[in-house]
């Protein structure tokens, strides 16, 4: 696991993944057997890493990532890093015959993503990338009104994501400052098109264009050290994206707006059988012969209390954190072989478009999004014999 001492690394997949899975007792596979996971630690500072460990009762960590991608007791490479050092660490465990979970985008550029997708498949490497977003409740339960067909034709979809992320000079910023640095891989763009690309293809279908108007509106910050600098990567994306089959999706990401609405992000889509407003964990919807009427009349005040007109999805399971849960999916995919369409090739997809974004803003135009394809990955890639079936696995 590299880079778990980070802020993902350490929360979302260390924590309540590897550690929460690990207490569970391991991963049930199709036939009923489990199948255990033991952390294997990779990070820059042994002291930090050691700390780590013995927190959390985990045996094994290393400064050496050469050496421990050498250890063949370490099926799985997982990488958490900086996006800058993303791609080159990949490769070594490309080169190392790993099975590779990685955070997105998978690279700096589309070019390095697709690259991976293919060097994967060629090594013949099983490999994914993290969609958490699929798994939150609220999409969950989106997802199954699209499927079971309530929407009828769906028509649009428009969304809402950001926060407002404090400057750094009052009060200490929320997100890391290489975040607002171009040359370091940040940006808006770059971090939630290749989210909104797999949101958008698993619900409503592949993205087939893009206009896109992203700006710097805050242009100098404050970073950890209390130091200015200059804000050079875009805080906020305002996008329309052109499906396929006709749906136009409209999605707004900021980091510079104050939330006024139920969730951080925000999707409603609306269809000619009915409309559904999802967010992390809430759905409402409001079918069609349960819309009001409004009429317009800027002279009288407006009786109609909306808010009243939506019911509420159930919660009739329990949603696990969506992290674990992929995690879960994907160690399934290593040991039993279970299909996974979530690997470099999606994760090429995501960062294609999000530079299809970006060349749309510069132009001021609207910019085609072509299909892409890599031979012998359609989707998911075969492993190599001794990676298939093992009773615990290492990362």
């Amino acid at each position: 696991m590299n880079g778990a001492s980070g802020r993902m690394g350490y929360r979302q997949h260390l924590v309540r993944s590897i550690l929460a899975i690990r207490e569970q007792g391991g991963v049930e596979l199709a036939d009923g057997r489990r199948v255990q996971v033991e952390p294997m630690l990779v990070g820059r500072n042994e002291e930090k890493l050691a700390e780590l460990a013995k927190r959390h009762g985990i045996e094994h960590f290393t400064t050496d990532l050469d050496a421990a991608l050498a250890d063949d007791r370490w099926q799985i490479y997982a990488d958490f890093l900086v996006t800058k050092a993303r791609a080159s660490a990949i490769k070594k465990a490309i080169a190392a015959g790993k099975a590779i979970y990685t955070e997105k985008p998978t690279a700096e550029s589309y070019a390095d993503a697709l690259e991976l997708a293919k060097l994967a498949a060629e090594a013949g490497v099983k490999n994914g990338v993290v969609h958490d977003k699929l798994y939150l409740p609220g999409l969950q339960k989106l997802k199954r009104l699209v499927d079971s067909g309530f929407f009828g034709r769906i028509l649009s979809v428009r969304g809402e994501f950001g926060y407002w992320v404090f400057e750094g000079d009052w009060h200490p910023s929320q997100r890391p400052s290489w975040n607002y640095r171009s040359e370091d891989g940040g940006g808006i763009t770059v971090d939630m098109f290749p989210h909104w690309s797999y949101v958008l293809e698993n619900l409503f279908g592949r993205v087939e264009s893009v206009y896109s108007r992203a700006v710097t509106h805050i242009d100098h910050r404050v970073d950890e050290a209390g130091e200015p600098y200059a804000a050079t990567a875009d805080d906020a994306a305002y996008a329309i994206f052109e499906l396929e089959g006709g749906v136009i999706a409209q999605l707004n990401s900021s980091w510079t707006v104050r939330v006024d609405r139920d969730e951080l992000v925000q999707f409603q889509v609306d269809g000619t059988h009915g409309s559904a407003v999802a967010g992390l964990f809430g759905c409402k919807i409001q079918p069609r012969n349960a819309t009001p009427k409004p009429v317009w009349n800027p002279d009288l005040v407006d009786e109609i209390d909306y808010d009243a007109t939506w019911v509420d999805v159930p919660t009739n399971e329990v949603f696990e954190n969506g992290f674990k849960t992929q995690w879960e999916d994907f160690i399934r995919h290593v040991v039993d072989d279970a299909p996974n369409h979530y690997d470099f090739l999606a994760g090429a997809r995501g960062m294609l478009l999000a530079e299809k974004g970006l060349e749309s803003s510069r132009e001021g135009r609207r910019v085609d999004v072509p299909e892409i394809a890599v031979e012998g990955a359609p989707d998911s890639v075969d492993a190599p014999a001794e990676h298939v079936a093992a009773p615990s696995l290492a990362l």
